[in-house]
């Protein structure tokens, strides 16, 4: 049994009688207010009588259509259709690109469509049922921000955690771990695979959001690191390890082709063995620039160097650095610096 003034709030969603730090049992709270809800809609009702530490009961109420009654002119029964499979969402659209895409990994349907309906004004949501499912879509869509669930099966969400945030795709996003394990052990083990926040179920819809959002933020103000070049040198810090040896690797592998005018997308692909699509939502949310531009940058950074110190004329550091004519090169180098090349000779 429970307390007689936990009553008025065992039907409400997400709520736990037992919200403590060592409780033990995994739910998701929302079993009561379906049943609640079953029950109302076949025209019934549900009351509940509690002692602490003797026991609860709950007595349900449904009423009962005889066939007489039916004669007289009450509606007839409607025919049930039998079960039908749950028609997924189509793939995104993506069709507000200045909303962050957010992906919501969760087994359970009801908690999954709750999330979803706490975030879906604020931002381009997709959705994964299991924790294998939430890797494979993380690698393929590169989202701004994930939210999963712990206990799921395939994968847990400690396991989806330490993926992602051990491969170099996707180890920029920040990940948001939502369990109804409210132990201390279960928060010190995800934080420990690499977690940015945890919230445990029950949580606060207003919480939720205002923390998605001060991820994001978060995000964003990190982008001042690689606002502008030269790239600063490797961290040790495990939140900027990864971030910093992608963007050194890119700066490198365009470096090597530098004189080349043919070396684009394509080619950087294939040097990093990511798609297009990874390549440009991971460089565009760590430098606020797509792919293209900052290959331009990396080109144009170094032709200052050499017009700095070297003798080449500005026509052939143009060419040294890549580009194709003098007069793109001198148009490019303006928009990037505010100067001329002359101006650095």
């Amino acid at each position: 049994g429970f307390p007689e003034e936990k009553i008025g709030q065992i039907f409400d969603r997400f709520y736990q009688v037992d919200n403590s730090a060592t409780r033990a049992q995994e739910g998701t709270g929302i079993g009561l207010t379906l049943t609640k809800e079953l029950i109302r809609i076949m025209g019934g009702e549900i009351s509940v009588s509690s002692k602490k530490s003797v026991g609860t009961t709950f007595v349900v109420t449904i009423p009962i259509t005889t066939h007489s009654q039916l004669a007289e002119g009450a509606t007839p029964a409607i025919p049930i259709p039998l079960p039908i499979k749950k028609i997924p969402r189509p793939a995104p659209a993506f069709e507000n690109p200045e909303k962050p895409l957010l992906l919501v990994v969760e087994d359970n349907d009801d908690v999954r469509e709750y999330l979803i309906d706490c975030v879906k004004d604020q931002y381009q949501v997709v959705e994964a049922h299991n924790g294998q499912m939430g890797i494979e879509m993380a690698i393929e869509l590169i989202p701004d921000l994930i939210v999963s669930d712990v206990m799921m099966p395939e994968k847990d969400g400690f396991e989806l955690c330490q993926t992602l945030k051990n491969d170099e795709r996707t180890s920029h996003i920040p990940l948001v771990l939502l369990t109804a394990k409210a132990d201390v052990s279960s928060r010190i083990e995800g934080l420990s695979r690499g977690a940015d926040d945890y919230i445990a179920k029950p949580f606060d819809r207003t919480e939720l959001e205002i923390r998605l959002r001060n991820l994001v933020e978060n995000r964003r103000r990190l982008k001042s690191r690689y606002a502008s070049l030269p790239l600063p040198p490797a961290s040790e810090d495990p939140d900027l390890k990864l971030e910093d040896a992608f963007l050194l690797k890119i700066r490198d592998v365009v470096e090597a082709h530098l004189s080349d005018s043919d070396f684009e997308m394509p080619q950087l692909e294939r040097a990093l063995g990511m798609s297009r699509s990874q390549i440009f939502r991971k460089v565009k949310a760590l430098t606020d620039q797509p792919p293209t531009l900052f290959i331009r940058s990396i080109r144009l950074f170094k032709a200052k160097e050499l017009l700095q110190t070297s003798r080449l004329t500005i026509a052939e550091v143009a060419y040294e650095v890549g580009f194709t004519t003098p007069s793109y090169f001198s148009t490019a180098f303006l928009e990037e610096f505010g100067k001329n090349p002359s101006d650095f000779r």
